[in-house]
């Protein structure tokens, strides 16, 4: 089983052709209100390609609530610690370009009110093969989720996306066990720009980095010495909004079937290929037979 400890986020995504400078209007062709946030997306991610998962997180009181909780549900995930805090759920607003890329506004909302595990996550934790963590919730929370499977003596393994970019505490990077930046987040953390020279910088923090590069693929590395690069599907990219958790949520799946790096790599590279042919966030994630035939093919 997978846990993920992490937000929960309702997209209302505007689709244009450019998105609008500074101080410019411009008409959009469609309009769509999307379940999201980085959590719940890498939750329904894990659910599709395979996993039993269990989301904790929280939603507010508002009308976006018992959507969000239904989308999950949807995707067969365990909503069982999805609270309900006064005021309005966490929201995103997102523009898609034609081209398919995108730029984001997060409202933490309701995910701004999670201070940690609570109720029976830490038991849910302790349960699980692996837990998946985001920074759209408090730091001092993430960190204290962080902490649970040592606390219990739990074999989860501990998978953080450090998005949106932030500085990372020691104690948190001492408690993570594989990072899964993107190239820019990566730059971002060790102030290096190469990916390459960014992975090794990661690997001084933590056991294990996957470093993803969008259309050039995925870098990995881990402390034993190995070095991999698996290329990206080659695919049309629609929208990708939701890639990178995709390819968290599937990597994840990956390896708590037991696949070494190579294999789980690959896993998770046809299931973000999938997702950018598809408009939306949740909503373009792949099925497990769908990655299984893609990679049939390849």
């Amino acid at each position: 089983m997978i846990s993920v400890f992490g937000s929960a986020n309702m997209d209302l995504v505007a689709y244009v052709a450019q998105a609008p400078r500074p101080g410019e209007t411009v008409t959009g062709r469609e309009f769509r209100t999307i379940p999201g946030g980085k959590g719940a997306n890498q939750a329904i991610a894990a659910a599709r390609a395979g996993a039993g998962v269990a989301f904790l997180g929280a939603v507010g009181d508002d009308a976006f609530g018992p959507g969000l909780r239904a989308a999950l549900a949807e995707a067969g995930v365990d909503t069982a610690g999805l609270r309900v805090v006064p005021g309005p759920s966490g929201v995103a607003h997102i523009v898609v370009e034609d081209g398919g890329d995108n730029s984001i506004i997060v409202v933490p909302g309701a995910n701004g009110a999670v201070t940690g595990p609570a109720g029976r996550d830490a038991e849910t934790i302790a349960r699980s093969d692996a837990l998946l963590l985001q920074l759209e919730l408090p730091m001092d929370a993430v960190v204290a989720a962080a902490h649970v499977p040592r606390g219990v003596s739990s074999r989860a393994e501990v998978i953080l996306t450090p998005a949106p970019a932030a500085p990372l505490p020691a104690e948190l990077l001492e408690a993570v066990d594989l990072i899964v930046p993107n190239e820019h987040e990566a730059a971002a953390l060790t102030g290096r720009d190469d990916p390459r020279d960014a992975l090794e910088a990661l690997l001084g923090l933590v056991p294990e980095a996957v470093v993803t590069l969008g259309a050039r693929g995925a870098l990995y590395g881990s402390r034993d010495g190995t070095r991999l690069h698996e290329a990206a599907v080659s695919v049309r990219a629609v929208d990708t909004t939701a890639a990178g958790d995709t390819f968290a949520g599937a990597l994840a799946v990956a390896r708590t079937e037991g696949a070494g790096p190579a294999r789980a790599l690959r896993f998770a590279s046809a299931a973000a290929a999938l997702s950018v042919q598809r408009e939306g966030a949740s909503t373009s994630m792949p099925h497990r037979h769908e990655i299984d035939r893609l990679l049939e093919g390849l």
